[in-house]
């Protein structure tokens, strides 16, 4: 049997083959209507364009670029899971490119690299905007910031500020002693972030409002090893400084409350009773262990930032747009 073809899909809709091309681009052109019965011939039909013709004829690699720290954290899995429902739906195909190091930054700074070759670019997490001339990037092609904020290209990004707030709220409402993890990692140094920063400053200012102090805080790299020597070092601490009531540990990410009942479950000790343990991020095996954490909605997140490029793509040309996320406290066991 042969392939059905753009010609077969447009008779079976009753419209133009020029419609059925504007409907498989994602035109915002296409009445809704219109939309939806082009697409049932397609499903009908069982039809699959030619990415190849579909390049040529509209003059677009029909690829995205998408910059970002690392590839091995849960985070970023659920980021470009958001980000890939989004351009599959408009039959984008997506290019990941990993910044890790800084002989890898100078050479995405440059502006023949094959990252700037896409129709879009993606930014997460890092604001590599400001590192240019300008604050401009080296393509012409639309650029989006995720996970990130800036006044000068459109973003989704989500307020750590809040999340930190709300995780301090939560803190001082039973007695003891409280303290924190943060993360500090060497990508945060290389690309200046604002995600810890930003949740510590809301974390502390609820603290102050409520008039309690922070008895210590430690800084972790963002990996395994290092988050579960950390954890070690607040529970010396909290167990030297013991008065009684069980103590409060804000860990800045999940990763680090996980070390945390780790090591708590090493000692002995019982989480939600002989200390109690908050975690930011919600990751999807955080319901599992019982942990009080702030839920982020990443995939949503990604998700709108790919909305965001493809508007652009489709021929916005507005002002830089900036959507924001707000984390929520999902409270369980462990506080």
């Amino acid at each position: 049997m042969r392939k059905p073809t753009i010609q077969d899909v447009a008779r079976k809709a009753g419209v133009g083959v020029g419609t059925v091309s504007r409907v498989l681009n994602n035109h915002p052109a296409v009445k809704a209507a219109t939309r939806e019965g082009v697409m049932a011939a397609i499903a009908a039909l069982e039809y699959t364009p030619n990415p190849h013709a579909r390049r040529v004829a509209g003059g677009r690699s029909y690829t995205v670029s998408v910059m970002l720290p690392v590839l091995s954290t849960e985070f970023y899995t659920r980021l470009l899971s958001g980000l890939e429902a989004a351009f599959q739906e408009a039959r984008y195909d997506v290019a990941i490119f990993p910044l890790l190091d800084r002989s890898r930054l100078e050479r995405y700074l440059g502006s023949h690299t094959l990252a700037y070759q896409a129709d879009g670019l993606v930014m997460a997490t890092h604001d590599l905007t400001r590192l240019l001339r300008d604050r401009r990037t080296l393509t012409p092609q639309p650029t989006v910031l995720v996970d990130a904020h800036s006044p000068d290209v459109d973003c989704a990004f989500m307020d750590n500020v809040t999340g930190g707030r709300l995780a301090g709220e939560h803190a001082v409402k039973a007695p003891g002693a409280v303290y924190a993890m943060w993360v500090e990692t060497e990508l945060d140094q290389l690309f200046p972030a604002r995600v810890f920063e930003d949740r510590r400053s809301g974390f502390l200012s609820a603290l102050d409002r409520a008039g309690r102090p922070l008895a210590t805080e430690v800084t972790s790299a963002f990996d395994t090893l290092a988050a579960r020597n950390a954890a070690a070092a607040v529970l010396d601490r909290a167990q030297a400084e013991a008065s009684g009531a069980p103590c409060t540990v804000f860990a800045a990410a999940d990763l680090l409350a996980s070390a945390l009942l780790d090591e708590a479950h090493a000692r002995g000790l019982r989480p939600g009773v002989d200390l109690r343990v908050i975690g930011f991020d919600d990751q999807p095996w955080a319901a599992a262990r019982g942990l009080t954490t702030l839920h982020q909605p990443v995939e949503g997140m990604g998700h709108e930032a790919a909305t965001l490029l493809l508007s652009r793509l489709n021929g916005y040309r507005g002002a830089p747009r900036a959507r924001r996320f707000e984390p929520h406290l999902v409270v369980r066991d462990t506080a």
